[in-house]
């Protein structure tokens, strides 16, 4: 017996659940590893408010985000990974063990997807499916706190049961179904599309096998009952709470209020077709094309897969393009079409087998064209940009080949010519090699995830951007550390500063709790948060009365009356109040990146004099020579800073208590510049003057 063949006899006699098991398992350690380079939150807000339901139904057995009662998130995921809020004290750890569970739960799409395989392929094919499961970029997001770590394997387990079900409609299986789906929609409100695409399939299985309908679709007949009562109840429970029937739609309620047309609409479904082609490395879907286009081809099984996976994608792909082409969006929504992968992995593996994929005819040729001319139709300039990185994938290898070999103009014509080849692999490689196709899409996969993770503009990066952002201390859980875990501190915003630090805050800390905004100043989210204002006095006073709070923490822009307990870099400070809480400072005048306009208002409550210093900056995109900032009291001079474009200055200037106790200056700068005017591809038409990047108060 040769070496080769004696490999493969001790491989076919190990169990095919242990192998199954390997690659869960291998696929856990790798993940966990990779999910060590995310290392803070940072598709925003996404990853904050399942964080707080977690948290809130770890501590409480409640889902709140910021203390209020949160509906239209899916609590299956926060459920699964509030162990870790419940079981482990300081956030990092915390973090950690999430980002642990992620791997766990999503290393387990191997298991419905080698069944899901095991309909139509022998038990190593199968195996091979599985592992590609597990190898597709979005695996990534097991460093993310996102639905889609739990939401991958449901699916595919709805799908394997869509499958056998039409395979064989029991009572039983057409109950588990449904129950499936109440759980998938539990997870994810997009899986709303799942119920017209089960209602779909029996009826495309009758047209595929040519079996009269009436006939076909009498043993579902359970399966259409349930829909159907189903549907009156659920309309009927939500009118009686006197919501609309869209509410069902939960997170996903606020696209309903968009404006669509078919137009727009149609165009993103051709996009994220054409996406899913390159996305699957073209010979994949064109062999799923194949299928699909032979659908009453071979035996029962093979209908149903062909049925239950078209349909599947049939209702899936316009529900994302509808989401996608919200002018609020207008990206291609990758992450959200991915699980149907495992769909052309078992297509792509059926090249192996006899009577699944066919050989030759109009089929094969309609599906290798189709899929080899596909991605020319994706608008590559407008879609490779930094949104890609959390949404498209698929988009990023290109961009990095952008970036090396090509113009951005010509990826286009790079990935049709790609595409092309393709497609004729598909069409005319000899079936004795369909295993060589295997290996290159394996190797394309981990290549691709690479440049996700490593790219300049990858997700290492962005979430390393997003912590820098937030803060600048080494512990990220500075504010627990400081008060401790079971403390309550309240947040001050006054839309002076960027929101990234009050998420970074308040993901890694549980002290964090209440966000006011301060003069209506909202921060940039959809997330509860309680409006405030400052009396003339000072005192912030919300709903008529003063806020009373033990600490709190306030961006730069204000000072608060109390002992200052630690300050962060970014701009943030931590008090201990004890008492009301006393705004003493007052900017106006900023933007939220810290540019001003032609002047800016330092005014301060309480003021006995002192020193005010301040840190000014410049930009050369913007400014070719000396700016130059004067600060005045009462008209007076009584400071100048001249700031060269590439440099920072420090400006100091006296403080005079006015009338009632208070001191105020005023900055004016010499001129301002419009980027949009000066900087190509700007798009920003404010007129700036100066960095005002910290204000520093002493007695």
């Amino acid at each position: 017996m040769s070496a080769v063949a004696a490999v493969r006899a001790r491989a076919v006699a190990v169990p095919t659940a242990l192998w199954l098991a390997g690659i869960v398992i291998v696929s856990i350690a790798v993940r966990v590893a990779l999910a060590r380079r995310i290392v803070a939150p940072w598709i925003m807000v996404d990853e904050i408010v399942y964080s707080e339901l977690a948290k809130s139904f770890a501590v409480h057995g409640h889902f709140l985000v910021r203390g209020v009662p949160s509906r239209g998130y899916g609590v299956v995921y926060p459920i699964l990974i509030a162990p870790a809020w419940r079981l482990l004290g300081p956030m990092p750890s915390v973090y950690a063990a999430a980002k642990a569970i992620n791997s766990v739960l999503m290393s387990l799409a191997a298991i419905p997807a080698y069944f899901l395989a095991r309909r139509l392929l022998p038990a190593g094919l199968a195996l091979l499916v599985a592992g590609l499961t597990v190898l597709v970029p979005e695996m990534l997001y097991t460093g993310m706190m996102m639905t889609e770590n739990v939401f991958y394997p449901i699916f595919l387990l709805f799908a394997l049961l869509l499958v056998v079900t039409l395979e064989r409609p029991t009572v039983l299986r057409q109950l588990g179904l449904l129950a499936l789906f109440a759980l998938a929609y539990e997870t994810r409100a997009q899986a709303v599309a799942l119920i017209p695409a089960t209602a779909t399939a029996p009826i495309l299985l009758c047209l595929a096998t040519r079996e009269r309908l009436a006939r076909g679709l009498r043993p579902f007949a359970t399966l259409y009952g349930l829909l159907a009562g189903g549907a009156i109840l659920a309309l009927a429970a939500t009118l009686a709470r006197g919501r609309s029937p869209l509410t069902l739609l939960g997170a996903y309620h606020a696209a309903t209020t968009s404006t669509y047309t078919v137009s727009g609409v149609a165009h993103y479904l051709l996009y994220h077709v054409a996406l899913l082609d390159l996305y699957l490395g073209v010979i994949p879907f064109a062999a799923l094309l194949a299928i699909w286009f032979t659908p009453g081809r071979g035996g029962r099984a093979r209908a149903a897969f062909a049925v239950g996976s078209f349909s599947i994608a049939l209702w899936l792909l316009p529900e994302v393009a509808a989401f996608a082409s919200q002018t609020s969006v207008s990206r291609i929504e990758e992450r959200n079409m991915f699980y149907l992968a495992p769909f052309a992995f078992v297509a792509l593996l059926a090249l192996a087998r006899e009577g699944i994929v066919p050989r030759r005819g109009g089929a094969v040729l309609a599906a290798g064209a189709l899929a080899g001319v596909l991605p020319v139709f994706i608008p590559f300039t407008r879609f490779i940009t930094t949104s890609a990185v959390s949404d498209t994938f698929a988009l990023l290898p290109w961009w990095w080949v952008q970036d090396h070999w090509i113009t951005l103009q010509q990826v286009r014509w790079a990935a049709l010519a790609v595409a092309l080849v393709g497609g004729a692999v598909f069409v005319l490689l000899p079936r004795r090699y369909a295993l060589v196709p295997v290996a290159l899409i394996a190797v394309y996969l981990v290549a691709s995830t690479a440049v996700v993770d490593n790219f300049r503009f990858g997700i290492h990066v962005s979430s390393v951007g997003s912590l820098w952002a937030g803060t600048h201390l080494a512990d990220p859980d500075w504010i627990d550390r400081a008060v401790g875990e079971h403390a309550s501190v309240d947040v001050l915003w006054t839309g002076t500063t960027t929101a990234y630090p009050v998420w970074e805050d308040e993901f890694f800390n549980r002290s964090v709790g209440t966000v006011f905004d301060v003069d209506g100043a909202p921060l940039p989210d959809p997330l509860p948060e309680t409006p405030a204002a400052r009396s003339p006095s000072g005192v912030l006073v919300s709903g008529g009365r003063p806020i009373e709070a033990r600490d709190v923490l306030a961006d730069g822009s204000v000072a608060v009356a109390g002992h200052v307990l630690m300050s962060d870099p970014v701009g943030f400070t931590l008090y201990r109040v004890d008492g009301p809480i006393v705004i003493l400072t007052h900017v106006s005048g900023l933007y939220a990146d810290s540019w001003s306009g032609a002047s800016v208002t330092y005014q301060r409550v309480e003021c006995a004099g002192g020193r005010l210093s301040l840190q000014l900056g410049s930009d050369p995109k913007l400014f070719r020579s000396v700016q130059t900032v004067v600060a005045r009291e009462d008209g007076r001079i009584v400071g100048t800073a001249r700031i060269a474009p590439t440099a920072q200055r420090t400006l100091v200037v006296p403080l005079t208590p006015g009338a009632r106790g208070r001191c105020s200056v005023r900055f004016s700068v010499a001129r301002t510049g419009v980027p949009a005017l000066v900087e190509p591809g700007s798009t920003d038409t404010r007129h700036l003057g100066a960095r005002f990047l910290s204000f520093r108060y002493s007695a």
